[in-house]
C-alpha cells in the first residue's frame, strides 16, 4: 500500500503553513521513517483539503519530471529551459521495511518540506510506483482543475457584486424609499391597524405591472406615484425589474426572500399575449382567471396559492374579497433575516411584550451582547439600532421608544431625512440586545392606500384604461393584496467568540424590545428600503397581572 504524506504552503509566502487539521493517517509500523510532516493525508481522500493554485502547479511539475525517471533511484538534477528544476528521488531503506521516495523543488528544500513523499513496502515492485505516480497525477490535475474553476466562479461572484446599478434603477431605489415613508404614514392613520409590513420595492413593481397594463393618463399617473415622470416606459419596467433582482438574489444577500406575484382577473377576460410575456419577464408575475361571483372559490383559490408559494409560512392573505369585478394583485413573500452576528439558540426564554399598560402576551425573547451602530435620541426619548445581515449587504435598524407609549409620537419623527440624521449620527458600541422571537403574518390591500397617494385612475372603475392587459377596456384595479410573512429568529453566521469578555463588551446599552417599536431593512448597495414596518402587538398568549 502507498501512503502519502502531503503538505501545502499558504498564500502568506515562503515557509507559511496553512492550518493544520487532524491528520487522516499517521506512520504505522513499517511506514516511511522520515514522515514528520505539519500536515499528513491519507491518498484515499486527497481532496480533503484545499492547496493553493501555485502549490498544485509545482506537484504538478514534479509529477511529470518525476514519472519520466521513474526507474533512477539515485539524486539527479534536470534544468530546464528558463528554469533550473532540481527533482530529488530518495530512497530510504529502515530493515528493509519499506522505501521512501521524497520529491522536492529547490526552492522548496529549505522552507517548507518536500511537495509530496511516498512510501511503499519494500516488497512493492517498481512498476507499481510508476501506476501510483501517474494516478496521482490525475488526481493532482483534477485539483488544479477544481482551483482554477473556483477561482473563476469567485471572480465571476466579485464581479457581479461590483456591478452598479442602471441609472434608471438607481432613480427608482431612491424614489421607492420615499414611497416607503409615505405608504406608512397613509396606513398608520387607518384605525383599527395594529401591526404594519410592507416591502416598498415590491409595493413599486406592483405599480409598475399596473402601468404595463394601462395607457395613457392611467399608466402615466403610475409614474407620479413613482415620482418617476422623466423615464421612458420602457426604462421603467428595465430599471424595476433589475433593482428589485439585485436586492431579492437570495444567494449574493445570503437571507431568505421568497416573492410571489400573480394577477388575478375575471373569467370573462382573455389575457394579451404581449402583456403576459412582457409581465413575466419584468415583474415576475403569473396570472390566471377566476370566478369572482363564487367567493368561496375566490378566497379558496388566494388563500392555497399563497400558502403554497411561501412554502406555508403564509397561511392566509385575505378573509374576504371586496368589489370583485376588477383585475386583481397579489404579492405573497416570506422574508427570514440572517444576521450578520448570530444569536445563540440557547439565549432564548419567554418574557412579557407591553401591548399596552394592561395587556400584555408571552413571547419567546432571543438574547445577545456585541458591537452595533446605536444612537440615544435623549431629547425624544428613543435608542435607534443597526443590526447588520447576511455580509452586511442590508441592516435591520429599530427604532423604540424608551418605554412603553402609542407609536404616534415616534411616527410623526419619522420622515427619510430624520432616519438618515439618526444613522449619522450612531456609534459602534457594546449593546446587550433582547429581540421578540417571533413570527409576524400581515396582509393588507393597498389599493385604497395607492389611491390616496395619487393612484386614483387605475382603481376606479369608470376611469380605468387597462386595455393593454385584455385589448378591452373594461378593466379596473379592484384589489391589491400585499401580505408577508416575517420571521424574527437566531440564525445567523458565527460570531467571534473571542470578543467575549474583552474590555469592549463592558458597560453595553440595553435595547430591550418588550413594548412597540418601528423597523426597517436597510439595503446598503441600492440606499432601497426593503421592508418598513412596525410591531404592536406579537402573536402570544395574554399574560395574567401578577399584582
Amino acid at each position: 500500500m502507498w501512503l502519502f504524506y502531503l503538505q501545502t504552503v499558504s498564500e502568506a509566502g515562503p515557509g507559511s503553513v496553512d492550518s493544520k487539521p487532524t491528520p487522516s493517517y499517521q506512520t504505522a509500523e513499517g511506514g516511511c521513517p522520515n514522515s514528520q510532516l505539519p500536515t499528513l493525508f491519507e491518498y484515499s481522500s486527497p481532496t480533503s483539503r484545499t492547496f493553493s493554485v501555485q502549490r498544485i502547479k509545482a506537484r504538478r511539475e514534479l509529477l511529470w519530471h518525476y514519472i519520466h525517471r521513474t526507474q533512477e533511484e539515485e539524486e539527479e538534477e534536470e534544468e530546464t529551459e528558463g528554469n533550473t528544476l532540481q527533482i530529488c528521488a530518495r530512497r530510504h531503506s529502515e530493515e528493509n521495511k519499506a522505501s521512501c521516495y521524497s520529491l522536492e523543488s529547490e526552492q522548496n528544500l529549505s522552507q517548507s518540506g518536500p511537495l509530496l513523499q511516498l512510501c511503499r513496502p519494500q516488497s512493492q515492485p517498481q512498476p507499481l510506483l510508476l501506476l501510483t505516480l501517474l494516478s496521482l497525477l490525475l488526481e493532482t490535475n483534477r485539483m488544479w482543475l477544481t482551483n482554477v474553476v473556483a477561482l473563476c466562479l469567485l471572480g465571476l461572484v466579485s464581479s457581479a457584486e461590483d456591478k452598479k446599478l442602471s441609472s434608471h434603477a438607481s432613480t427608482l431605489a431612491d424614489n421607492s424609499a420615499n414611497l416607503a415613508f409615505s405608504l406608512y404614514h397613509n396606513m398608520a392613520k387607518e384605525k383599527g391597524v395594529e401591526n404594519i409590513l410592507i416591502s416598498p420595492v415590491v409595493v413599486a413593481s406592483s405599480l409598475g405591472l399596473v402601468a404595463l397594463g394601462g395607457k395613457a393618463s392611467t399608466a402615466s399617473q403610475v409614474k407620479t406615484v413613482l415620482s418617476a415622470d422623466k423615464l421612458k416606459d420602457e426604462h421603467l419596467h428595465t430599471g424595476l425589474s433589475e433593482l428589485l433582482s439585485e436586492v431579492s438574489d437570495a444567494k449574493s444577500r445570503n437571507t431568505t426572500w421568497k416573492i410571489n406575484n400573480r394577477l388575478y382577473g375575471p373569467s370573462s377576460v382573455s389575457f394579451a399575449d404581449d402583456f403576459v410575456k412582457s409581465s413575466k419577464k419584468h415583474y415576475n408575475c403569473d396570472h390566471t382567471k377566476i370566478n369572482f361571483r363564487d367567493k368561496r372559490s375566490t378566497l379558496n383559490s388566494i388563500n392555497e396559492w399563497g400558502a403554497k408559494s411561501t412554502d406555508g409560512k403564509l397561511p392566509e392573505i385575505t378573509k374576504d374579497v371586496q368589489n370583485a369585478d376588477g383585475a386583481m394583485i397579489v404579492n405573497a413573500m416570506f422574508f427570514k433575516p440572517h444576521w450578520h452576528e448570530k444569536f445563540h439558540d440557547k439565549m432564548v426564554d419567554n418574557r412579557g411584550f407591553l401591548v399596552t399598560r394592561s395587556f400584555t402576551v408571552s413571547v419567546p425573547m432571543m438574547h445577545r451582547t456585541g458591537l452595533y451602530d446605536f444612537y440615544e435620541d435623549v431629547e425624544n426619548k428613543l435608542f435607534v439600532l443597526d443590526m447588520p445581515l447576511g455580509q452586511k449587504q442590508a441592516s435591520m435598524i429599530y427604532i423604540m421608544p424608551y418605554h412603553l407609549e402609542p407609536l404616534e409620537r415616534l411616527e410623526k419623527l419619522l420622515t427619510r431625512k430624520q432616519v438618515d440624521t439618526w444613522l449619522s449620527k450612531m456609534e459602534n458600541k457594546a449593546v446587550a440586545i433582547s429581540l421578540p422571537k417571533i413570527s409576524l403574518e400581515v396582509s393588507h390591500n393597498l389599493q385604497k392606500h395607492l389611491a390616496d397617494l395619487g393612484l386614483t385612475e387605475a382603481v376606479d372603475k369608470a376611469k380605468a384604461d387597462l386595455s393593454n392587459i385584455s385589448g378591452k377596456k373594461d378593466l379596473y384595479l379592484s384589489n391589491l393584496f400585499h401580505a408577508s410573512a416575517f420571521e424574527f429568529d437566531v440564525a445567523g453566521n458565527p460570531f467571534d467568540p473571542s470578543i467575549f469578555g474583552s474590555e469592549k463588551l463592558r458597560n453595553p446599552k440595553l435595547f430591550y424590545a418588550d413594548h412597540p417599536f418601528i423597523f426597517l431593512i436597510k439595503d446598503n448597495k441600492t440606499n432601497s428600503i426593503l421592508y418598513i414596518g412596525r410591531v404592536v402587538r406579537p402573536k402570544g398568549d395574554k399574560m395574567r397581572d401578577e399584582l
